[in-house]
């Protein structure tokens, strides 16, 4: 029973930790992070951490930088949501008229 406390309690504030990596944009912290992670003998942490070391520098930068691509990826969204309402009911022209403003 000690162990699956231990278990509970380490993986409940390293997930604490991680997110207040995310939410304060502290990505320089997040090479500590994965080090106290994997140190751990908790698998499902180690899988985390091993997927995050893949792409380290854009995980990094993600958690750095302000910027983003929401913007972009909302106008994706309506496109693909226009798409999907006229599919198989109207032409490339009515899909053109409704994406791009009118000039």
């Amino acid at each position: 029973m000690r162990r699956a406390e231990n278990w509970w309690a380490t993986t409940n504030r390293l997930a604490r930790s991680f997110t207040t990596i995310l939410r304060r944009r502290d990505g320089h912290r997040l090479t500590d992070w994965l080090e106290e992670a994997e140190q751990h003998d908790i698998k499902d942490l180690h899988v985390f951490a091993n997927g995050v070391r893949k792409d380290l520098a854009a995980v990094t930068a993600g958690l750095t930088v302000s910027w983003n691509s929401g913007a972009v990826e909302g106008h994706v969204n309506r496109i693909k949501m226009l798409k999907h309402q006229h599919y198989g009911r109207t032409g490339f022209d009515l899909l053109k008229r409704r994406i791009l403003p009118a000039s």
